[in-house]
């Protein structure tokens, strides 16, 4: 049976199981087993709506894939980095309660530009600026400049600087996504699910080591160093000169530090 834990990446926002073909690449070369998802409502499942007990589906369905007894090793880029926070947290919720399943066989989580804390208002004020785009575009772009507003306010409280490419980077990568790229109506759902949810709370529950990686110029690393003391077993790596697609923007880096990752989970 191999020691090294498989591989399950999960996309961010708007984009979809593509943007992680170089990590794919890189594993598979390296001897590893690793696969892509979709998310709801992206990609293949274009025609569902995003819902987190559905990602978490999406999620299982991956590491069943691998077998019945394969350990398995979560990567999540920012919408996919606070869904496998939550769902390494349900994991450890459903293993304390002793129920069967997966629990036991997830050996640690790579968490990528997810270091804002979902729970509160600029949340909310990104699903209303997404709400609005859908229903047209002089209101949207009113919405998204007076929400952009209030968000540069809240983090100005909070000592933070943001530039204005925030919205862009919250709402959606930049990185390639292939033909098909998801409508705001997405936003709208997949913060909906976040806003009620604490990745900080999600790290505190987790019993597996979790890697936070973020890009040096990305902005939402507002609270990674809270996230990191609030890990069960953390490490925080910041990539130079990269920004919220850390991935996309530093490949060979990031694939550095993923394969540092790996060999960390696989350690007794």
């Amino acid at each position: 049976m191999p020691t090294e834990p498989a591989v399950v990446f999960v996309h961010g926002m708007r984009t979809s199981s593509s943007i992680w073909v170089p990590q794919l690449a890189h594993l598979h070369g390296a001897g590893y087993d690793a696969v892509a998802v979709d998310l709801p409502a992206h990609g293949e499942r274009r025609d569902e709506r995003f819902t987190l007990p559905r990602a978490f589906e999406v999620i299982d369905e991956a590491i069943g894939s691998f077998g019945a007894h394969r350990r398995v090793a979560l990567v999540g880029l920012s919408l996919g980095g606070y869904t496998t926070l939550a769902y390494a947290a349900r994991e450890a919720s459903l293993a304390q309660a002793g129920v069967l399943g997966h629990p036991g066989r997830l050996t640690g989580v790579v968490a990528a530009a997810c270091c804002s804390d979902p729970k509160g208002k600029p949340v909310a004020l990104f699903r209303d600026v997404a709400r609005v785009t859908v229903t047209g575009a002089t209101a949207a772009g009113q919405a998204a400049h007076s929400a952009t507003t209030r968000w540069r306010a809240a983090l100005a409280g909070r000592g933070t600087r943001a530039g204005g490419s925030d919205v862009a980077a919250l709402l959606g990568g930049a990185a390639a996504v292939g033909p098909y790229r998801p409508g705001w109506e997405v936003v709208t759902d997949a913060l909906t699910h976040l806003a009620g949810r604490s990745s900080v709370a999600d790290l505190r529950a987790t019993r597996v080591p979790v890697w936070l990686v973020n890009g040096s110029r990305d902005h939402l690393r507002l609270e990674e160093q809270r996230h990191l003391a609030a890990a069960y077993q953390g490490a925080l790596v910041v990539v130079p000169g990269a920004g919220h697609d850390v991935n996309s923007d530093a490949p060979e880096a990031f694939n550095r530090v993923l394969i540092r990752a790996l060999h960390d989970f696989s350690r007794p």
